[in-house]
């Protein structure tokens, strides 16, 4: 059999400089620096490979913008279409309310005296307000008697009346009411 060659340990050091202080100061910075320098390395090729993530994330968010913006673009046209017919129904629905003003203002004429006429007829909101001119007061307190009675209009009120300037024989007056 041969003979094994046995080591031999050594435990005292080989080298002065370890045993001092400031060598064993060194040894230790400089195998810290080495760990600091290692994890920093792990830091910095995990940020590097996360770059990867966040630009692929990055771009599955601009192809989901972007099919929303295709999505909003096709549904355009039809908004806008659907605008376009709020418009013609709300047009519709200013005719159909003028042919309730034109029928209001048919039957108040049927309403009026002979020698009375019509100066001005203004009616914003429910407000109406009649400006006559009528030849006698007995017509004028018929007109109002006739408009009283008159379903479509409540609180007739006469609100000024007056003698034309040129012809006193004129008698110029104002009526209010509310249209229900």
């Amino acid at each position: 059999m041969p003979i094994k060659k046995s080591k031999q340990i050594n435990l005292i050091p080989q080298n002065e400089f370890d045993t001092s202080p400031l060598g064993r100061i060194l040894r230790w910075a400089l195998s810290t620096f080495r760990l600091m320098v290692i994890v920093t390395e792990l830091i910095v090729m995990s940020a590097f490979l996360s770059r990867f993530w966040l630009d692929a994330k990055n771009s599955d968010l601009n192809e989901e913008m972007n099919s929303g913006k295709a999505q909003v673009l096709a549904y355009s046209d039809i908004e806008s279409e659907i605008r376009l017919n709020q418009k013609r129904i709300a047009i519709a629905k200013s005719i159909f309310s003028q042919k309730k003003i034109d029928e209001l203002i048919t039957n108040i004429s049927k309403l009026m005296p002979s020698d009375v006429s019509f100066d001005s007829i203004s009616i914003t909101g429910n407000g109406l307000e009649i400006k006559a001119i009528a030849f006698s007061e007995k017509s004028i307190a018929q007109f109002l008697v006739n408009l009283e009675k008159y379903n479509a209009l409540q609180k007739t009120t006469l609100t000024r009346i007056s003698s034309a300037i040129d012809n006193e024989s004129i008698t110029i007056f104002t009526v209010t009411a509310i249209i229900k």
